[in-house]
């Protein structure tokens, strides 16, 4: 499974590069928001930084607007800049024109299997089920991402599962179980999956008895 990190700080993208865990980013207008920097400036620095997929979120709710955004985002980095869609009738139009035209698409805001049924039939190179927001509203979110991976299992789509608002190492699990193709993943939540108290109390006895066998 890869992992990418779903941030736009780049100190916390360079850190988790840095540990070898970083296989691509997804960013999007809140989370470049926080860093307050222009969009275009964060995402030629990730770029520079990260030779993975990195999407890249339009904010027009119009197909003609959607494309316009998306050529111009492609061209900070024609290789790996992936255009980030919302999952609506003109972002599904948007992006069968996109895929068409060699354009990698992540559907986003993805909540149910049939959305990314839908997502999958339009070309889309990516598909983004949100796991925690439908969490938050009493749904289990991996039980879509299971029937997702066996809808494109069944037909032989090549549309890849990110798996998105990760919200704890229990979804990043999961994920894996059921064999995801990605998980975008909080950098807070990425150091979580590294910690295990019976690591740290190891470490401290293997240090105490370190320091009995140096009297």
């Amino acid at each position: 499974m890869k992992f990418f990190i779903d941030t736009a700080n780049v100190d916390e993208i360079r850190a988790a590069h840095d540990m070898g865990l970083v296989d691509g980013v997804t960013t999007n207008p809140s989370l470049v928001a926080k860093t307050g920097r222009n969009f275009h400036e964060v995402l030629t620095e990730i770029a520079a930084l990260v030779d993975g997929p990195i999407s890249a979120e339009v904010v027009a709710l119009d197909t003609e607007g959607m494309l316009a955004e998306a050529r111009e985002l492609i061209k900070l980095h024609p290789k790996n800049i992936v255009i980030k869609v919302p999952m609506t009738p003109a972002g599904l139009k948007a992006t069968r024109q996109l895929a068409d035209e060699g354009i990698p698409v992540n559907m986003t805001l993805a909540f149910s299997p049939l959305q990314a049924l839908l997502a999958a039939k339009a070309g889309a190179a990516y598909i983004s089920p949100f796991v925690g927001r439908l969490d938050d509203v009493g749904h289990l979110g991996m039980e879509g991402v299971e029937q997702i991976r066996t809808i494109f299992d069944n037909y032989g789509f090549t549309t890849e599962i990110i798996v998105a608002s990760v919200r704890s190492p229990l979804h990043v699990l999961n994920a894996a179980l059921i064999g995801a193709d990605i998980c975008t993943i909080p950098y807070g939540v990425l150091l979580q999956l590294a910690k295990h108290p019976l690591t740290d109390t190891g470490i401290e006895r293997f240090l105490a008895d370190w320091q009995k066998s140096q009297v």
